[in-house]
């Protein structure tokens, strides 16, 4: 980018994983002398209020999905498709009046399909260009094609080569040339290049995000599984805003809410195994 922008970042609030990989991407733009403005809400809005404090937040509302507790996904996820598609169109207006308030250059929208705009930059990252499903794989690639069209850009994070991530997810077909693969994101790269720990300190590494109430379901099934055993393992949860800690009765388990990122590199380099 030839000069100083003002850039606004919007993660998608589906677990922590958009905005997680938003980290370095924000890191860099700051680096290149940009301000950066950042939109969200909720859990992922707590996790990067933690990691750029310095930083200007505005609220913007979530999808507010919700996982089956039992049953069908599938109809779980296909009843809440007319509350999905409000929330793209909300946002869309939204994004309109940001622009001229804020005075945005540029909006990168990391897997909110509604925040496209024709009057700056607007670009979506995203690696699932070809969703996987049971049945009806080919309308789902119809529907996505449509919303990456009103993009200027759609960023791929992962890397172009065989040896990728995300498979046919992003490399079904031969793509665009307004799509790029700007390479594999990580809030740990940083921190890679100086951390160097041999010691394995812990039997396992369990790290919980994503939609109640799996994410609590499957927090219950470890803690369950692991009454009677005498494994020493980190149980981190994925919980960034909660202020009460979770009690349990197992002296060898170590419970966070959540861990700051060098930190948490330690607790993963130190663990045998990494559950997520």
């Amino acid at each position: 980018m030839d000069k100083n922008k003002t850039i606004l970042v919007c993660p998608l609030e589906w677990g922590l994983g958009h905005a997680t990989r938003c980290i370095p991407l924000i890191q860099q733009f700051l680096d290149e002398g940009h301000r950066v403005i950042i939109a969200s809400s909720g859990k992922p809005e707590a996790l990067l209020k933690k990691e750029f404090p310095q930083l200007q937040f505005i609220p913007l509302k979530g999808y507010d999905i919700e996982y089956s507790e039992k049953g069908s996904m599938i109809t779980k996820m296909l009843l809440q498709l007319p509350k999905i598609k409000k929330a793209i169109e909300d946002e869309h207006l939204w994004l309109d009046q940001i622009i001229d308030k804020y005075s945005i250059d540029m909006v990168v929208s990391d897997n909110r399909y509604g925040l496209w705009t024709k009057k700056v930059e607007s670009v979506l990252m995203t690696h699932q260009l070809f969703i996987k499903a049971p049945t009806g794989e080919w309308l789902l690639e119809k529907i996505v094609k449509k919303y990456l069209n009103n993009f200027d850009e759609v960023w791929i994070p992962d890397v172009e080569d065989e040896d990728n991530l995300s498979g046919e997810l992003s490399h079904k077909k031969t793509l665009p040339l307004n799509y790029r693969f700007i390479g594999i994101l990580s809030r740990f790269s940083t921190y890679l290049q100086t951390q160097n720990i041999e010691t394995e300190e812990y039997d396992f590494i369990a790290i919980l995000s994503g939609p109640e109430p799996q994410r609590t379901i499957f927090e219950n099934i470890i803690l369950k599984q692991l009454e009677n055993t005498d494994f020493k393992g980190i149980l981190v949860r994925g919980l960034p805003e909660e202020k009460l800690e979770l009690k349990i009765e197992n002296s060898e388990l170590k419970v966070f809410n959540h861990l700051e990122i060098e930190e948490f590199l330690k607790c993963i380099q130190k663990s045998k195994v990494v559950i997520c």
